[in-house]
């Protein structure tokens, strides 16, 4: 079957497409926010609920990544076969509850529980809104579609940072919170109600989208791909899925240190208080992240229009040149003023190949595996991201250098390692994947 994007329905209005766009940038703000505001309340949930810091790495990392790379999978399959806007409002209103109910939290297991539920709900975001972009512009315009999409990322990392320094302005002049129905809580547990119950609306907000046909195909289920045939596929393409894989999730890793460790070495190192951290990274990640994802993908679709198949790849291989020297300074440095100033361009290269990643996925992949295989890029990118490379950073502190202040050298070490080793891996499939693009069929 040949999965053409010369045949099919019309593609939507550009206004309709990009609403849609919009409203998903808006999910994946408060996706982002939800998932990761708990990294900067770690001391004072700490304190009241009498956790170690292995307690909370299980809930910033084991409870959360596993449950949501582990249900991508069957999601992303739901995905290819029914309804995508329904999928996601419903993973919406899931993940905004469980972010909530965190805030009312009064032991390890039902925190633990409740960042089970985030994770859960989350994983049905990126796979379906993949597919549905996929499907709502032609391919000289997706890389800069997803680009956008994928800048709701950055947006709510930087948000989460902004408003996780506030809370704990906010922790340090107060005891409690009286709530209707509810009762007293702590700012921490606040800080979890008041960013998780808006996403309730952003649920309902889903709504307002128009569901996109599926390009290429009469409807899902008629031309439905069973999983052996989607595995057949992957397998004969196994060279540009694994390259693609790898190369793109090593290339995120300085964005996940941003996001994770930067905080600590503005805060050991450069000497920045826990607040003000917040405030300052998170403002640089929220202008320069998401200027250098939509910069990426603008330049990706240019270079398309002129022919270069591989446009995604050759655009990752870039930044990856760019990272490079940004990554060997960046986290050198202890002067505040000379930091600050390097966190610049490293959060606009940082993002130059996160919408890359996506957009390559769709001009391989035929539209009846595009939520599945998505699902799988995204079980990749958690492994590498939220496993592999913080715990690196950690471990290299603790046994190489074994001195708490050379945190930063810790992260030099894993971005420089990381973005050399993904820049090459993506620069050696270049022509695999151009062969691919051509022969977008399944076998």
């Amino acid at each position: 079957m040949q999965d053409s994007e010369t045949t099919g329905p019309a593609w939507p209005k550009p206004a309709v497409a990009w609403f849609g766009v919009a409203v998903l940038v808006i999910a994946f703000i408060f996706s982002i926010a939800d998932r990761i505001i708990i990294a900067l309340l770690v001391d004072p949930i700490k304190a009241d609920l009498d956790l170690s810091d292995t307690d909370l790495g299980i809930m910033m990392g084991l409870a959360f990544a596993i449950f949501y790379a582990l249900m991508g999978l069957p999601i992303g399959r739901l995905s290819d076969r029914y309804n995508r806007r329904s999928i996601i409002a419903a993973g919406i209103f899931l993940w905004s509850l469980m972010t909530a109910t965190c805030g009312l939290a009064r032991s390890f297991w039902e925190l633990f529980l409740a960042r089970v539920g985030v994770g859960v709900g989350e994983a049905t975001l990126s796979p379906a809104a993949y597919s549905m972009i996929a499907d709502s512009f032609p391919r000289e315009k997706l890389a800069r579609a997803i680009s956008v999409y994928q800048s709701g990322a950055f947006f709510g990392v930087g948000l989460a940072l902004i408003f996780g320094g506030l809370a704990i302005r906010f922790a340090a002049g107060a005891e409690s919170i009286d709530l209707p129905l509810i009762g007293t809580v702590a700012p921490w547990q606040m800080a979890f109600i008041a960013i998780g119950l808006p996403g309730i609306l952003v649920a309902a907000l889903m709504f307002t989208v128009t569901e996109p046909a599926r390009q290429g195909i009469s409807s899902a289920k008629d031309d439905e791909i069973s999983l052996k045939q989607g595995l057949n596929f992957a397998f004969t393409r196994w060279r540009v899925y694994i390259a693609h894989f790898c190369g793109f999730a090593l290339l995120a890793l300085p964005m996940t240190t941003m996001a994770t460790w930067i905080p600590t070495y503005f805060m050991r190192v450069v000497g920045f208080a826990p607040a003000e951290t917040g405030l300052r990274l998170g403002l640089i990640v929220v202008i320069f992240s998401p200027l250098g994802a939509i910069g990426g993908g603008w330049l990706a679709d240019y270079l398309l229009r002129r022919g270069y198949q591989d446009a995604t790849l050759r655009v990752g291989v870039l930044a990856a040149i760019i990272m490079t020297p940004l990554s060997l300074v960046a986290t050198s440095v202890k002067d505040p003023t000379l930091a600050l100033a390097i966190a610049c361009p490293f959060a606009f290269g940082s993002a130059i190949s996160m919408g890359m990643a996506a957009a390559a996925l769709q001009l391989v992949t035929p539209n009846r595996l595009r939520g599945q295989i998505s699902a799988t890029w995204m079980l990749f990118l958690n492994i590498i991201t939220a496993g592999l490379g913080p715990t690196a950073v950690g471990w290299i502190t603790d046994n190489i250098f074994k001195d708490p202040m050379a945190v930063g050298q810790s992260i030099t070490a894993v971005n420089v390692c990381s973005v050399v080793l993904g820049g090459l891996i993506l620069w050696a499939t270049w022509k695999p994947y151009r062969e691919a693009v051509e022969r977008q069929t399944i076998d």
